[in-house]
């Protein structure tokens, strides 16, 4: 996947973030992500064979919340590569929604009007097997600097743009001087109000909230939130929840978003648990997500019936600001559907 580069004069000798030394050693093979969890070797070879499209990204502060030992554990679910993923499944393809057709050459997506989405980059801190961008042309889509000021233009005649999402990859796997030179850039666009940060990185390395990260938030004139990528309770540690106490400290509004994902979360113990956590944590529960129809991703599809259940029994168990809206995307569609 190639990174958007935005600020090339950085120099050399500064010291390496916390962050980026994790990022750069997090687990990149299948046979030792096995190995440091005292998998069986018969795992090692099946998930071997499932890396040919997709590969293994875990860093170290998510593998050390694995249960060593258990194939079913539901964080390592989401990150080992799995046989389904080769089964060629009707109605999964590798762009189920039409994203890299309406991208073009650009990193550019309008989908919903009045917002508009940049893919910042294609690195992301973790891959997980369900990624709906799994196959995207990241190559052709995040082209370095001279993108970046056509993108500029372009946002800048368009006035109809009051927000802009930051997505990815994952926005935050971006230097600090190279986040700031985003925000600094986007807030002179006068009729842009507001920055949203679409990330996985303060829950799989809360070692990226620092207090830098935290002062480009607040810098400027355009409002800062973030939406995080959060899909089992047990995602949730001591360095998370700190990590998103620090963001919300700040003044930064934190939202989450979930997939439903099989053998992962598809239970409503499951579910309670992880939305009043991050309502304990002060973290909005924003959407429950339909899995998009990716290829290679089919075994973890729930059917839309059960999630609307489990979404009733959840509003029976919890307040309503806890409950988050059961959405689905489609090709072409102006909003979100709303499922529950």
């Amino acid at each position: 996947m190639a990174t958007l580069t935005l600020n090339t004069d950085c120099p050399t000798t500064q010291a390496r973030p916390e962050w980026q030394t994790i990022l750069a050693e997090a687990v990149r093979s299948p046979v030792e992500l096995c190995h440091r969890l005292g998998l069986d070797p018969a795992l090692t070879a099946q998930a071997e064979g499932a890396t040919r499209d997709f590969a293994v990204l875990v860093p170290q502060p998510f593998l050390a919340r694995i249960r060593p030992g258990d194939p079913n554990d539901p964080l390592l679910r989401q990150v080992l590569p799995h046989p389904a993923e080769q089964v060629s499944t009707p109605g999964y393809e590798a762009d189920p929604l039409g994203e890299s057709e309406a991208a073009g050459h650009s990193r550019l997506l309008q989908k919903y009007q009045g917002r508009l989405l940049i893919v910042t980059t294609g690195a992301c801190a973790v891959h997980c097997r369900f990624c709906f961008r799994r196959h995207f042309p990241y190559d052709s889509a995040c082209c370095g600097r001279n993108m970046w000021t056509t993108t500029l233009q372009r946002l800048a005649a368009n006035r109809s743009i009051s927000e802009v999402i930051l997505s990815g990859g994952d926005p935050l796997t971006l230097s600090d001087a190279d986040l700031a030179e985003v925000a600094s850039s986007l807030s002179q666009i006068p009729h842009l109000r507001r920055i949203r940060i679409h990330t996985r990185l303060p829950v799989v390395i809360p070692q990226r909230v620092t207090e830098d990260l935290l002062a480009i938030l607040r810098r400027g004139r355009l409002s800062s939130l973030v939406v995080v990528h959060v899909n089992h309770p047990a995602e949730i540690d001591a360095d998370v929840a700190r990590a998103l106490s620090l963001l919300v400290d700040a003044g930064v509004p934190v939202l989450s978003q979930t997939v439903l994902l099989h053998g992962v979360n598809d239970q409503t113990e499951v579910l309670a648990e992880l939305f009043e956590r991050l309502a304990d944590l002060r973290v909005i529960p924003y959407y429950l997500h339909q899995l998009d129809a990716v290829a290679g991703a089919a075994h973890f599809a729930v059917p839309v019936a059960k999630g609307i259940a489990l979404v009733a029994e959840l509003r029976n168990r919890l307040p309503g600001y806890a409950v988050p809206r059961y959405v689905r995307e489609t090709r072409g569609g102006r909003s979100k559907e709303i499922l529950a």
